[in-house]
């Protein structure tokens, strides 16, 4: 197992698992919704660029795939 250096006994992985469970305790549902709803004023057309961005993609894997058929 990959143990990060230093002189404590957890790995990065741990201690990220660790963090992000007493975040989780600390804000709850309530929390996590509060943070969702600031990041949608701050970025409103986040979600729908990245949906665009995958469409994009599947549309250029779709065209790629009919040109090799011919």
């Amino acid at each position: 197992m990959n143990r990060s250096r230093g002189s404590g006994d957890m790995t990065v992985r741990e201690a990220g698992k660790k963090g992000g469970n007493m975040r989780k305790q600390e804000l709850g549902p309530e929390g996590y919704s509060r943070l969702g709803h600031m990041a949608h004023k701050e970025h409103p057309d986040l979600a729908q660029r990245a949906g665009r961005k995958g469409g994009q993609r599947v549309r250029e894997l779709i065209n790629e795939g009919k040109q090799m058929e011919r």
